[in-house]
């Protein structure tokens, strides 16, 4: 299946201004010594700029700011970082909504960053040896499934346990472990927060895939996605949720996609991709192939699919960000290709843009900031980091 879009007379444009590049274009791309290319459609924004952060060390690691050791470094104290952190139980975010923080951190065998956005530019504070020692542990709850990551909502989180093999031979568990804090009476006396703690198997044969689970909100309620594994070349996603009306009733597994070849799916994110008012999760394949899925509480239907993108090392972030003016879109690194794309959805699955790098995306994709001031960090396969404005301006 060819890439959305490609079959336009927008993408048509595309090819022949990348065989043909404008005489200006050739200079900016000597001088930035970096190709940009960019699909252009009916009201086209800035071209994108960008640029590679100066980093002492090779990135092996890139978390955003959903990410648990953003929001670790961001109320640790490490840094003074202003709007430390939003939330469930601080910027009017509902339980549902992952924990976040304004920052990125990366790191390496030599040592790490804090990423932030300030007027527009990234800036890069330098962070320890031990710093990033915590932060790599922090992210593995104790029990949890090695490597794997925690999910955060406000009193809520939700990480893989019970070690076991995927029907291929590789890492996989048997279970997720759902833990939310109860509410307790004020008192002086100190007392430890009680917590209830809940199993929930992925069902039948199926084994949960080693990727971060995530929270949303679905029925104006939380709830959880994850990747599993049926077969030695099949997958699928589970949705954990609990019956409208019954505060009391137990997590279970409520609705799930047909094991499909391909697996794992990666979730790259939940939002309202298509502008329908549901919930719609997107997942890339580790075999190349984006889908798109709407989330109700008892089922989970298939709402578009494309080919031709790549799902970047292990669990590594990919991003969503939301224009100015526009609805979310999703940024993915290009299959066989140094490049990353803008895909839309309002209307099918369609590429607004794509932007060239110097070498694959791999390490991740991450957004700081919003609208026309985002700013995306892009972790590349030979351990640098380069920043894509999207809208154009100053990366």
């Amino acid at each position: 299946m060819t890439r959305p879009g490609a079959s336009s007379g927008a993408s048509s444009g595309t090819a022949a201004a990348r065989r043909h590049p404008a005489p200006d274009r050739r200079l900016r791309a000597v001088v930035l010594g970096l190709i940009v290319g960019v699909a252009p459609v009916a009201g086209a924004r800035a071209e994108p700029g960008i640029r590679i952060l100066d980093l002492p060390f090779k990135v092996r690691a890139l978390r955003g700011s959903r990410s648990e050791a953003a929001v670790s470094v961001a109320t640790s104290g490490l840094l003074p970082i202003t709007g430390a952190k939003t939330g469930p139980q601080t910027g009017g975010q509902q339980a549902g909504d992952e924990e976040s923080a304004p920052i990125a951190v990366v790191w390496g065998d030599e040592g790490g960053a804090v990423l932030a956005l300030a007027e527009g530019r990234v800036t890069v504070r330098p962070i320890g040896k031990e710093a990033v020692e915590g932060l790599t542990a922090a992210e593995t709850p104790r029990g949890a499934l090695p490597g794997s990551r925690r999910t955060l909502s406000g009193p809520l989180s939700a990480y893989l346990t019970g070690r076991t093999r995927a029907p291929d031979g590789g890492a996989a568990a048997a279970v997720l472990t759902i833990r939310e804090r109860q509410p307790m009476a004020v008192s002086t006396d100190p007392k430890p927060v009680p917590v209830a703690t809940v199993t929930v198997p992925a069902g039948g044969e199926a084994v949960f895939a080693p990727l971060r689970p995530r929270l949303l909100r679905l029925g104006g309620r939380p709830a959880l996605l994850a990747a599993t594994l049926s077969g030695a070349d099949a997958g699928g996603l589970a949705l954990i949720d609990r019956p409208a009306g019954d505060p009391g009733a137990a997590w279970a597994v409520t609705a799930r996609t047909p094991a499909q070849p391909g697996p794992p799916l990666k979730i790259v994110g939940i939002a309202d991709f298509s502008g329908s008012g549901e919930s719609q999760a997107a997942t890339v394949s580790a075999k190349g192939r984006l889908q798109l899925w709407t989330l109700r509480p008892d089922r989970i239907e298939a709402a578009g699919e494309a080919e031709g993108y790549a799902a970047g090392d292990g669990d590594s972030d990919l991003a969503v960000t939301t224009p100015a003016g526009g609805g979310p879109e999703l940024v993915l690194p290009v299959a066989g290709r140094p490049e990353i794309a803008f895909v839309a959805a309002k209307g099918g699955l369609r590429e607004r843009a794509r932007v060239a790098l110097p070498v694959p995306a791999e390490t991740g994709i991450v957004v700081l900031g919003e609208g026309a001031a985002a700013r995306l960090l892009v972790g590349l396969a030979d351990g640098r980091v380069a920043v894509v404005a999207p809208d154009g301006g100053t990366p």
